[in-house]
């Protein structure tokens, strides 16, 4: 196994070696430029910039990104370059490629009145678009969004998945960071993976995807970064939109987005209220067999899951003149949830099923009430120099508090079979008081070096403190007071301080680029276990991240990547604390005080192919992680405890491809396909864990558009059987549907959505040991059913027209 990942690490060093050896010949030109909106002096993003030679054939061509700039690399001649924007005249300008650059400079581009008038306007950004280093969704564009939260959104994505729990993967890896626009928010809250399911879908924009980050993000998240940007209107005077959303399981709510922009002045806002009800359920068939003797126990779970979540954000843009800009913003979230679950558990004196015999059935009931809070402020600062958008200084600072509380009462049950009543009912109560506050700071510097080089640094503190008090009491017959259960009682305080600091610098030779940089990272975590013993635990580390990205343009629209990048995973706070859940007494997870961080190598290699109608992405990956943490079950007496725990090590190699095809002016194809194989080996307590798997995962969508501004969307999703080091996670698979139509003279949207239409969303898994074997299944929610209305004020929808010079492709950075 060792040789393999040595063999597979050495291709991919030659591979990176050789293309950092190619000798570039060819003589080109890079022409530069700004669009904006003649009137307003507005940035024009995803207009189309085309260059054709005499004959009038397509030579290259590019889509601006929402700063409205582009570049172009031609060779040497003489050419047209056609500047082409749905509802604004055409400009044709000659252009004379005789040098090393040409800068066009700000390009104004006038409405077409004509065109307004007499023209239906037909504008939509495609569903996936690839950039040079991460795909963005366009998730407001998918009939399969509607009505739905950020979990479901993300789980609707490609190569991205998640769990029962709420966790995010990614290509198969669970240790993602998810950012909202660019930094950590509230909006994630303190447990992650809840907090997805109270932001509502249609405040979100777009969602991006990060699979191999340069230093210029945070070193932590092993498998990339998911990055999500929620709405904000850009243009002038008065804009938004209101939406409401009806369905079953009950499902209610209302979102709000409004902005108001006047001279130096940008207002904006949004707020969301939404009630929603979730069924779901499944069950453990749970065989032991001891040295002494063998039996088994079949657990049935429901659960009924309902809340109220509301999140306001308000904020303001002022530009003190065209090159510098103060933002502050404010965030609010609360949440009240009411959670209901019940284990149905019946034991029998065997492992066989025609010959064994029930001898006890129970049942445990938890009616448990979820409230959070949280607040964030957020403020930014922007300034350009020299009219030149790459020239640029940003600093930030976040604070954030969220306070968490959970109040369950349980109760156990034994029912007596020859009686067939319930008797001897146990009643305990758990109890949950968790805090966290969070301080952010940073700061980036961008200095562009003469017309091709860029140097930028930046620096980021982060300090972060998480208390969780937990007590679980049982009443006990004859006393007022409960007895307090000391074994699963706690008060766990957690200190983390990030300090970093990175470079990067990037450089263009004709068709090649190149990127190298570096980050380090000073990482300073203390936790304390208060009780039942006062114990603490101080780990301070310093890392270095270097990270190389490197592209060579065949042409404009075929383009070869290869990058490299190391990353880490420090453990997070649930998985340090040793104990906080009580919810299901048979089946305990434990925390681990002792994890030590991931550390990820990751090369990947891709080949972009942009066509007139389609677009194509195909890359090779290998990770490389040391420390590989998972969750590792065992028995005792009867309880299965769930831990985590460091084993030794994880190499994966996959091949991932992302095919958008428009097939004519209505239908639309978008599809991915991701095989891997991954090897994992480790020894716990003595005992070794090892599991190799070739799994894939795939998700196909159609989407097509009429004449009559009815549009239908149908996608489908599948997720081979994998193997883990205790067992597998069996096939998954999943149908959405999804229709919409424009009302009220195309400022509304009446729109119909069915997720996971076979009601086929179903974790299934089996775990086995030397004295246990399980077989599981559990799904959160049924088939859903969402009919929703949107209404956009001074903000027609603009949809239909695709960009049919240069695929959708799109080159540039982040906002990060």
């Amino acid at each position: 196994m060792h040789n393999t990942s040595k063999n597979i690490l050495k291709t991919f060093t030659l591979i990176l070696f050789s293309l950092s050896s190619i000798t570039l010949w060819a003589q080109s030109t890079k022409v530069t430029g700004k669009l904006v909106d003649a009137k307003t002096k507005e940035p024009l993003a995803y207009a189309n910039v085309s260059v054709f030679n005499e004959n009038e054939e397509l030579i290259t061509g590019t889509v601006t990104p929402e700063s409205g700039n582009f570049q172009i690399q031609v060779e040497r001649g003489e050419y047209t370059l056609r500047i082409q924007f749905i509802s604004y005249l055409t400009i044709n300008r000659k252009i004379n490629a005789d040098q090393s650059s040409i800068d066009l400079g700000t390009i104004e581009l006038s409405e077409d009145v004509n065109q307004l008038s007499e023209v239906e306007v037909v504008a939509r950004r495609p569903q996936m678009e690839m950039k040079l280093d991460k795909r963005v969704f366009n998730v407001s564009e998918d009939l399969s969004n509607i009505g739905s939260n950020a979990e479901s959104l993300l789980d609707n994505l490609p190569s991205v998945t998640v769990d029962i729990d709420g966790n995010v993967s990614l290509r198969g890896s669970g240790n993602v960071r998810i950012l909202i626009d660019g930094r950590p928010s509230g909006l994630v809250g303190i447990s992650g993976g809840s907090a997805l399911r109270q932001i509502q879908a249609d405040q979100i924009e777009r969602v991006k995807v990060i699979t191999n980050p340069s230093a210029r993000y945070e070193a932590e998240g092993n498998a990339g970064i998911i990055n999500i940007i929620m709405k904000k209107e850009k243009k002038g005077g008065v804009n938004g939109s209101i939406s409401a959303n009806l369905g079953y399981p009950i499902i209610g709510g209302v979102n709000s987005n409004i902005n108001y922009r006047k001279g130096n002045v940008n207002l904006f806002g949004s707020y969301g209220i939404t009630y929603r009800e979730n069924f779901g359920g499944g069950f453990i068939d749970q065989e032991f067999f001891p040295e002494d003797t063998a039996y088994s126990t079949y657990v049935d779970r429901k659960r009924e899951r309902s809340g109220l979540s509301q999140n306001a954000r308000f904020g303001i843009d002022y530009s003190f003149n065209k090159s510098t800009t103060l933002t502050g913003s404010f965030l609010y979230r609360v949440s009240d949830e009411n959670n209901l679950s019940y284990n149905y558990y019946d034991d029998y004196n065997g492992i066989n099923r025609e010959t064994r015999e029930l001898i006890r059935r129970s049942v445990r009931i938890q009616n448990e009430k979820e409230d959070e809070e949280v607040i964030e402020y957020d403020l930014n600062f922007t300034k350009t120099f020299g009219g030149d958008d790459n020239h640029k200084l940003t600093a930030d600072f976040q604070y954030r508090n969220n306070s968490e509380t959970e109040d369950s009462d349980l109760r156990n049950e034994r029912f007596v079979i020859s009686s067939n009543q319930f008797v001897d009912s146990i009643q305990q109560r758990s109890y949950v008081n968790e805090f966290s506050e969070n301080i952010l700071m940073q700061a980036n510097y961008v200095k562009p070096i003469g017309e091709s080089r860029s140097f930028e640094a930046g620096w980021r503190s982060t300090l972060r403190t998480i208390s969780n008090e937990y007590e679980v009491t049982q009443e006990v017959d004859g006393q007022e007071a409960d007895s307090v259960l000391g074994d699963f009682t706690n008060d766990f305080i957690y200190n983390e301080n990030i300090h970093a600091i990175y470079a990067i610098y990037n450089s263009e030779f004709d068709k090649f680029t190149y990127q190298i940089g570096l980050r380090t990272e000073l990482t300073d975590i203390t936790t304390q276990l208060k009780q039942p013993v006062d114990t603490v635990n101080a780990r301070d580390y310093l890392n270095f991240f270097p990270s190389v990205f490197m592209t060579y343009e065949f042409t404009k629209l075929h383009t070869l990547q290869a990058s490299y990048s190391r990353r880490f995973d420090r453990p997070r706070f649930r998985s340090l604390n040793p104990f906080s859940n009580f919810n299901d007494d048979r089946n305990i997870r434990i925390g681990n005080p002792n994890l030590n961080p991931e550390f990820t190598d990751s090369y990947e290699i891709g080949l972009v192919n942009n066509f007139s109608d389609a677009t194509l992405y195909s890359g090779l990956y290998y990770r490389r992680t040391t420390g590989v943490t998972e969750r590792i079950n065992t028995v005792i007496d009867g309880i299965t405890y769930t831990q985590p725990q460091n084993l030794a090590e994880r190499n994966s190699i996959g091949i991932e491809n992302n095919y958008s095809h428009d097939l004519n002016d209505w239908w639309r194809l978008n599809g991915n396909v991701n095989f891997y194989y991954s090897e994992t080996y480790g020894v716990v307590n003595e005992k070794v864990f090892s599991a190799e798997t070739f799994t894939a995962s795939g998700r196909a969508t159609s989407q097509m558009s009429f004449s009559n501004d009815f549009d239908v969307q149908l996608s489908a999703f599948y997720r081979a059987p994998q193997q883990t080091t205790q067992g597998t996670r069996k096939a998954f698979y999943m149908v959405d549907l999804g229709f919409s139509k424009e009302v009220l003279d195309k400022k509304g949207t009446l729109a119909l959505n069915v997720r996971d239409l076979l009601n086929s969303r179903k974790w299934r898994t089996t775990t086995s040991g030397d004295d246990f074997f399980y077989n599981s299944e559990f799904q959160w929610r049924t088939t859903t059913v969402t009919l929703s209305f949107d209404y956009r004020i001074n903000s027609n929808k603009r949809k239909g027209e695709r960009n049919r010079e240069g695929g959708d492709y799109e080159g540039g950075g982040d906002e990060f």
